[in-house]
């Protein structure tokens, strides 16, 4: 039983009839031609999708499987949109928008979005703060075996904390600086766990993805083993289809 449209992204006015790919509840996908713009969707199994890995990644393995196959201008949709008829995209969405989707078309035309996600481990930069710093470590080795003030015991924590951040800052620094001018965009997106320290999405020309990845792995050298770096070079730019301002 069907229970609507589920929609993955929207291409261009594109000929996208020989794709054959599976999408969610493993149900085919197909295109469909609407205002100037070609959509992808499958039909909806359920009502609302949760946001399940394997939703997730179904979602995504659509949207990626058909730039694979060459239709590299898209715009992916955020996951679980679920329509009712074509209607409402006409709409809701394309023709109110019409100009702006065009716009962001034409941004994305020859680029693509690659990602990185930095990580450090704390207690090993922490171990590694007090051994480069002689006044920091007698300062925390004050803490043990003293009777010491409320205030002092603060003022000590702190100064530790504000040396941490610096040296996160310094490792922040070296991406941005080294990184950013290669992009076109640059998307800082908010850190998932403790150990990450940075998280960007940057939108590069298609030609220019093996320039970057050797500068990423240049960056990393430079810091000698002390980062996790997870570099993602193809995806759907989730972070630069965001509607402009009209």
């Amino acid at each position: 039983m069907s229970h609507g449209l589920y929609l993955y992204g929207i291409f261009p006015d594109v000929h996208l009839n020989d794709l054959a790919l599976e999408g969610l509840d493993q149900q085919p996908v197909h295109p469909h031609k609407l205002d100037g713009f070609t959509f992808l969707y499958s039909e909806a199994q359920q009502e609302r999708y949760l946001a399940s890995r394997k939703n997730l990644l179904g979602h995504e393995r659509v949207l990626e499987q058909a730039m694979q196959a060459g239709f590299r201008t898209l715009l992916p949709l955020q996951f679980g949109l679920v329509i009712q008829d074509w209607a409402t995209v006409t709409e809701q969405l394309t023709q109110p928008y019409s100009e702006n989707l065009r716009l962001l078309f034409t941004k994305l035309d020859g680029n693509r979005e690659v990602g990185i996600k930095v990580f450090w481990d704390q207690e090993h930069e922490l171990q590694t703060l007090l051994e480069e710093n002689p006044f920091l470590r007698s300062q925390r080795d004050s803490l043990e075996g003293k009777n010491l003030s409320m205030d002092e015991v603060v003022a000590i924590g702190q100064a530790i904390e504000r040396s941490l951040v610096d040296r996160k800052q310094q490792i922040i620094y070296a991406f941005q600086q080294q990184l950013n001018a290669q992009a076109i965009e640059v998307v800082e997106n908010d850190v998932m766990t403790e150990s990450m320290i940075y998280n960007a999405a940057y939108l590069i020309p298609w030609e220019r993805e093996a320039a970057f990845s050797h500068q990423v792995e240049a960056i990393d050298q430079q810091f000698e083993g002390r980062l996790k770096i997870r570099y993602n070079n193809f995806t759907a730019p989730f972070n630069f289809a965001q509607m402009p301002h009209a």
